[in-house]
């Protein structure tokens, strides 16, 4: 395991966990079971991205008429998704949170300078006074967080109110993310070893949105 900046929340490697990474890593894997075990894996990081988030204390009334100390969740929260990969994981969001509002942003790499580019952002207008979820499959070499991060800023949003979820992470992504930003939260399901020559996250599944939207 790499030593991961004290932003950066990796899931516990469980059994469970290790064996639904096989299972959407694994090049003979066809699309159907590609999706399902890829939809657990995204449960399972929505779940753990909602553990910090802050709370309050709120004291309810159970039907026994008895009074129960506990908490709510303080500030209303939204997903925005880096499509198309990103598209993948926002059912796995509105499992967990019932109505939530979801933007998208597109960024693509400009082919005559390769670096990232802002091609579409929808976002909710009251995005600014939210929590958000920020949700890509993959964490490569950062540059599409990085922009994407950067629109997020520059709707108001607050840095410490950012969590960026994805399935797999790169170290060098996740160093251009952590280096650049310091007070939002990454919460990967797996560490990779690193990109090889042409970007791709070693061993890594392949390009996520295809194999989860397209491929048979």
């Amino acid at each position: 395991m790499h030593d991961l900046p004290s932003n950066v929340i990796c899931l516990p490697q469980t059994n469970q966990l290790e064996a639904l990474l096989t299972i959407i890593r694994d090049k003979n894997t066809n699309r159907g079971d590609f999706i399902f075990y890829s939809n657990r894996i995204i449960r399972l990081l929505v779940e753990e991205g909602l553990n910090h988030l802050p709370v309050v204390e709120k004291a309810i009334v159970t039907p026994t008429s008895t009074k129960y100390e506990g908490v709510g969740f303080k500030g209303k929260i939204c997903g925005v998704s880096i499509m198309r990969a990103g598209e993948s994981m926002e059912q796995g969001l509105r499992d967990c949170c019932r109505s939530v509002r979801i933007g998208k942003i597109l960024i693509q790499r400009d082919e005559e300078t390769a670096l990232p580019k802002l091609y579409y952002s929808k976002l909710p207008p009251d995005i600014d006074d939210r929590y958000v979820l920020l949700l890509d499959p993959m964490l490569a070499t950062g540059g599409s967080a990085i922009k994407a991060i950067e629109v997020l800023l520059s709707h108001g949003v607050k840095e410490n109110k950012i969590l960026f979820l994805n399935l797999v992470a790169a170290p060098e992504g996740i160093e251009a993310v952590t280096k650049k930003y310091t007070e939002l939260k990454i919460v990967t399901a797996s560490v990779d070893k690193g990109l090889n020559d042409k970007k791709y996250i070693i061993p890594g599944l392949g390009d996520f949105g295809d194999r989860y939207f397209t491929l048979p």
